[in-house]
């Protein structure tokens, strides 16, 4: 009890809280076992901020900023990780003799002491929040096998001269991850590490960049870029090696761009990896694509359509001929869409044919087409090829140019129905940008029958969501009015989440049906501005982007800052 006597003593000193205010977070820390800190903070007593600034002004330690370091991943080999977990310290930097440890609560004497009995260095305690450090935890251990993977490559690079064909003479011999760990080399181990980590974070992209110091391992994680570790650059040979072997790739070409694909089976599911890699200046630069396979059928529920959304989504399900377009920029969910769609047209009773850049997952019962432009079988060769087919039902994976586009409208006037997706900002720019390209206003309003344009929006971390008042600025820029007690959703930040306040995503539509006012000024080559005034004013029950982006706001599933983000005031 004594030192938390001193720590109350301290605060008080330090004018953050009184005597009465000590009495009592005494007694609630004997009931709840919590530290006297923890207990100050929870139960409203100060901020987590007014302990900082007493600690430090107190007792002369520094505050770091863990959001702002990159901790080295073999610091993961001086502290235990149940050590870090249990103490919530996390070792951020060795200088000799001394090991710099940051720590929620730099009073925890046993913390100091069991640390400096495990590293055998004198500690240096820091303070820093505590979702920082849990954070930082979690990310520093979750590669400490990646850690000891690139120790041992050290020292059999070091042994044996020659990393590379020590990593090429391992043929990858099986596509489970994590059995046998022990018995593989080093660098394969290094290298599944980094997948499982993917699979672990629900990544769905890894980057492995080439740079004048070292390689760079990043994660698209919710479509925002995540740095996960560093790999020496003496190493970086090996591991591009082993992903191209993996790959099926020449790993004696390194001029010029390759692709290659391989599947897993990662922390019980079924990955299908798709990798690319690009020469650059200091060296080749790996993107793998994930795809989980063991999600099963991917459906319209799956997608997230719901309401009037989906009851547009299955009226357009309903028609036999005609062209449907998934509009958006890359990474927003079209290509899942597409399969939702697909899924829902497979029937034994149609002839339904795709032409895909890449398959992305095979769907039994439909005749799936592999793009090649080397030889030929590019989108324009393929529809005319498919055509002759005797088809019900087409998807085109990309409408990429006005032949492509005019191929497949009049595929839809002749009785098909094709669907495909293209790449504009919104539903009604998909018009302008049809007209851009070549394609016959009057051949648009023939065969088109509906665009859906959609995004993806982060979700709030379901760990760590909290409620708080709306400010004016946030009320005037999504053009909503005050409510009393009106309030609103967002993420603190925790250890699940990368403490950025959100955790997976959600898809937003806007569903553009085309009725007869709207296909007349197609075919009268109308522009943006007559085409959005006859949707306000039709009963097609059209609602735009923002719109659908406020009502999940607003539901408190994603924030205003994603809403913002995601549908500028063109959407």
């Amino acid at each position: 009890m004594a030192k938390y006597r001193r720590l109350g003593e301290l605060l008080i000193d330090a004018g953050a809280i009184t005597n009465d205010q000590l009495e009592q977070a005494l007694a609630i820390q004997k009931e709840t076992k919590e530290r006297l800190g923890e207990a100050l903070i929870n139960h409203g007593f100060m901020s987590e901020d007014q302990l900082i600034d007493a600690l430090t002004m107190q007792l002369g330690i520094e505050y770091i900023d863990l959001t702002k370091v990159q901790i080295p991943i073999d610091l993961a080999q001086a502290v235990p990780k149940s050590m870090a977990k249990q103490y919530s310290v996390v070792p951020v930097q060795i200088v000799r003799d001394e090991l710099f440890l940051a720590m929620s609560d730099p009073m925890n004497f046993y913390a100091i002491e069991d640390v400096r009995k495990s590293s055998r260095k004198r500690v240096v305690p820091m303070v820093a929040r505590k979702a920082s450090v849990d954070y930082a935890i979690q990310v520093l251990y979750g590669n400490e096998g990646a850690a000891k993977a690139i120790e041992e490559m050290k020292m059999e690079s070091a042994a044996s001269g020659d990393t590379v064909s020590a990593t090429q003479s391992s043929a990858f011999v099986t596509n489970v991850l994590g059995e046998d760990s022990a018995a593989n080399a080093p660098t394969i181990r290094l290298v599944n590490s980094i997948i499982e980590r993917a699979v672990d974070e629900r990544a769905s992209d890894i980057h492995v960049e080439p740079r004048e110091e070292n390689l760079h391992v990043r994660m698209r994680i919710d479509g925002i870029m995540r740095e996960i570790l560093t790999v020496p650059k003496d190493l970086m040979n090996s591991v591009i090696s082993r992903i191209k072997v993996m790959s099926g790739m020449d790993t004696s070409e390194k001029r010029i761009p390759q692709d290659g694909r391989f599947n897993v089976r990662a922390k019980g599911k079924d990955i299908d990896l798709r990798v690319s890699t690009l020469p650059t200046v200091y060296g080749e630069k790996i993107v793998a694509r994930l795809l989980d396979k063991s999600d099963g059928r991917v459906t319209k529920e799956k997608v997230g359509l719901t309401g009037r959304d989906e009851e547009i989504f299955d009226k357009l399900m309903t028609w036999r001929n005609g062209v449907i377009l998934l509009v958006g920029p890359t990474g927003s969910g079209k290509t899942t869409t597409m399969y939702a769609m697909i899924n829902e047209l497979n029937k034994p009773e149609v002839n339904m044919i795709t032409l895909e850049d890449p398959v992305e997952y095979n769907v039994d019962g439909v005749n799936q087409v592999q793009i090649n432009e080397k030889t030929g079988m590019t989108f324009a060769a393929g529809l005319r090829a498919i055509l002759r087919q005797d088809p019900d039902i087409v998807a085109v994976g990309e409408i990429r140019d006005g032949e492509t586009a005019t191929i497949a409208m009049r595929a839809a006037i002749t009785g098909r129905l094709v669907l495909s997706t293209i790449h504009t900002n919104d539903a009604v720019g998909t018009v302008e940008r049809l007209y851009d390209i070549g394609v016959e206003p009057y051949l648009t309003a023939s065969a088109l029958r509906g665009i859906i344009s959609q995004r993806l929006v982060r979700r709030i971390c379901p760990h760590c969501k909290e409620e708080y008042e709306p400010t004016d600025e946030e009320l005037t820029d999504l053009a909503l009015p005050k409510k009393p007690g009106q309030k609103f959703f967002r993420g603190a930040g925790c250890p699940d989440c990368f403490n950025t306040g959100y955790r997976g995503r959600a898809a937003i539509f806007e569903m553009m049906p085309i009725n007869s006012n709207v296909r007349s000024l197609i075919s009268e080559n109308a522009r943006r501005g007559e085409l959005e005034a006859a949707l306000k004013d039709s009963k097609s029950g059209f609602v735009s982007m923002r719109e659908n982006a406020i009502r999940l706001m607003l539901e408190g599933i994603t924030t205003v800052e994603e809403v913002l983000r995601v549908t500028n005031e063109e959407d």
